[in-house]
């Protein structure tokens, strides 16, 4: 008896018969007949919503139109599975992302998110964590208190709390004259002093990971707040010991009343998502996460206008203005921000869900 003959593997495969490739082509037909009314419906409405004519459509229209897309981004899917025609596939992708872009993508452009951002979304945002804005407040000025407290008791605890790049001749045992030097002003704005370019790189750092440590319920962020402040603390008291300290508040408050609400507010964001994890309340804790996450990062995007706007105010009135000058600059700058974040955007407050 004579063994089966083996199969070639790499042999060609027999071409399909005439009637197979009739037979798919008929299919392909019916497929896009019994289809193509809706597909250039979908179509008309698309191109009317890129034209900018909305208000050319009617309701029906409108309510259509998520439906006729998802039929639409179904027959691709068909499309595809079945190896329908090139044409027909074609043309299907390509009105499935056109349609995509007017039922999930943004409405608005660049500039006009950005007025709505700046008009009264940021705003509401920060209203909305009010508590944990006073928790992150608290540990800022507890850390304040702290570092004033260690370095008036015992001197050595400066070059604990300040580093050395941020010190550099603000240190104990510098005299008035010395310490007076380092906050005069110069004669250019060249550059940054060392100081402040550690201190914005220091406050833009703090910043990052005081949001970003709110996942541990809050409790990182409001240790990296205190020890923070800790290091301002120390450095007040330094310039009160030789009774510098209206002139040091004053060089500070040029870049500091906008780089310090936004190490506030970071702070606050970052405690914002910890605590709705810690307690979620009757939603569950993924649901109650997502949703102060969405509301911290709003608030987090604000923080980087606030720290870039804080570097040209560090760059060069800080360095040119006089102690009237930066006492006025400072308190302006306060205004300016206790006035966006408390009187901007009130008006639908209340049915945006502005709660903490």
């Amino acid at each position: 008896m004579r063994p089966p003959a083996l199969r070639n593997p790499f042999a060609a495969k027999p071409l399909p018969e005439q009637p197979d490739i009739e037979a798919a082509a008929l299919r392909s037909d019916r497929f896009r007949l019994e289809r193509e009314g809706d597909w250039r419906r979908l179509e008309q409405i698309v191109r009317r919503l890129e034209r900018g004519s909305i208000r050319r459509l009617s309701d029906e229209d409108i309510v259509d139109l998520p439906v006729l897309y998802r039929q639409a981004a179904s027959s691709l899917a068909v499309a595809r599975e079945t190896s329908l025609d090139a044409a027909t596939l074609r043309f299907l992708e390509d009105l499935v992302t056109r349609a995509w872009y007017q039922v999930y993508g943004p409405r608005v452009g660049l500039f006009r998110w950005l007025a709505r951002f700046l008009g009264g979304d940021w705003s509401r945002a920060v209203r909305a964590i009010w508590l944990d804005i006073v928790l992150a407040f608290t540990a800022m000025a507890a850390g304040v208190a702290a570092g004033w407290l260690l370095v008036a008791r015992n001197a050595d605890w400066y070059f604990t709390l300040v580093p050395g790049a941020m010190a550099g001749g603000r240190v104990p045992g510098a005299s008035r004259a010395e310490l007076a030097e380092t906050l005069a002003t110069g004669s250019d704005a060249g550059g940054l002093s060392a100081f402040a370019a550690y201190l914005f790189y220091n406050n833009a750092t703090v910043c990052i990971l005081a949001f970003a440590l709110g996942f541990a319920f809050g409790v990182p962020t409001l240790m990296l707040l205190i020890y923070n402040m800790a290091m301002l603390g120390a450095m007040a008291w330094l310039f009160a010991s030789v009774g510098l300290l209206p002139e040091f508040l004053a060089w500070l408050s040029v870049h500091g009343t906008t780089e310090f609400a936004a190490i506030l507010l970071a702070g606050a964001a970052g405690v914002h998502v910890g605590r709705n994890m810690a307690f979620p309340g009757e939603a569950s804790i993924l649901s109650a996460t997502a949703e102060a996450g969405q509301r911290a990062a709003l608030v987090m995007l604000g923080c980087v206008f606030m720290l870039v706007f804080a570097a040209v105010l560090e760059a060069f009135p800080r360095q040119l203005a006089g102690f009237e000058a930066r006492i006025v600059i400072g308190a302006f700058m306060l205004l300016v921000w206790l006035s966006l974040f408390v009187l901007v955007g009130r008006k639908g407050s209340l049915d945006r869900g502005d709660t903490a």
